[in-house]
């Protein structure tokens, strides 16, 4: 599983964990988010500012 780091805040998205918070439950892929994702921190940036960083 990867995790993926929102550059304008430091939140990161963790692939194994998911952000049930946000209704994506663990084991929920980067890809499989919906395009129109965008950081639950921080609601700057969007999916595809997103930068993996662990795989």
């Amino acid at each position: 599983m990867a995790k993926y780091l929102c550059p304008g805040c430091g939140y990161h998205y963790d692939e194994a964990l998911g952000e049930p918070h946000e209704g994506f439950a663990s084991g929920t892929t980067f890809a499989d988010l919906p395009e129109d994702f965008f950081c639950p921190d921080c609601a700057v940036r969007g999916k595809e500012d997103f930068e993996l960083v662990e795989e």
